[in-house]
């Protein structure tokens, strides 16, 4: 129909600090197209580089949090590629929004409310903190259509559960069920499904409470992962003048010298 607007795949709200990014496309359990992930994108740099928030809850609507690239609607493998060279959608698309998520000024967290699958897994582990559904699970089935992992997954998985089970979860690609996450160290926690946005509400409300140096101290443990002992030190040097220089840090000093509960804005 001419004139036509395309239903937004992403819907966003705000609860006393947290930003909430809710995938929206629940037919395809929320299959990262590109249309999807250009939404996506637009939300998160809303909330990551604005005023409205402190912390960013990312989650799903229905009975999936992601089922990976939308193979039939532009996602990694749903459009041409060149003869050769690297896929095109991953070069403009996926991998710089998992990359801005690494980058992401604001603490991040996760509700997987449901299948966590293919790029789906990257996104759920790309937050800061991750907590899951009883019901969910993470699966990495590229196997199962002739590619490879992508997203930061043969990045991230190595580092979070080890090269054996990395390699079980990648070669094998078989479910993981979210209790069997935890028990790995793939994610922080595991909840009934009806107390998921709670635990994941808990984690952000005391993120989006805390001092402007928690942004900081979250982007010298993602560095931390390929990072050297001297290069780290040294990054612990500037992100510890950066965060001496906030108002929060004046307001936690003054607060443990009045012996009180320090008040922080986020500054």
């Amino acid at each position: 129909m001419d004139g036509a607007q395309a239903t937004p795949k992403v819907k966003t709200s705000v609860d006393d600090g947290v930003g909430i990014i809710t995938l929206s496309d629940p037919g395809t359990l929320n299959a990262a197209g590109l249309d999807l992930m250009g939404d996506l994108t637009a939300a998160f740099e809303d909330f990551a580089y604005g005023d409205k928030v402190r912390a960013i809850v990312i989650t799903g609507e229905g009975r999936g949090f992601c089922s990976g690239a939308n193979l039939s609607g532009g996602g990694v493998a749903g459009r041409p590629q060149p003869a050769a060279g690297p896929n095109q959608s991953l070069i403009g698309t996926f991998n710089p929004f998992v990359s801005a998520l690494r980058k992401s000024p604001k603490p991040l967290v996760s509700a997987v409310n449901g299948v966590a699958a293919g790029v789906g897994v990257s996104l759920a582990l790309a937050a800061d903190l991750a907590v899951a559904a009883e019901s969910a699970y993470f699966l990495l089935a590229f196997r199962r259509i002739g590619l490879v992992p992508d997203g930061g997954a043969t990045w991230m998985l190595p580092r979070l559960v080890g090269k054996a089970r990395a390699m079980e979860l990648m070669l094998l690609g078989e479910k993981l069920p979210a209790k069997t996450a935890v028990e790995w160290g793939l994610i922080n926690k595991c909840v009934p499904d009806a107390e998921l946005m709670g635990a994941a509400m808990q984690y952000a409300h005391a993120l989006a409470d805390g001092p402007a140096s928690l942004g900081l101290t979250r982007n010298l443990v993602w560095d931390a992962l390929d990072s050297s002992w001297q290069a780290q030190l040294e990054a612990e040097a500037y992100a510890q003048g950066a965060a001496q220089r906030t108002t929060d840090a004046r307001e936690g000093v003054m607060a443990f010298v009045e012996k009180r509960p320090a008040k922080f804005t986020g500054r």
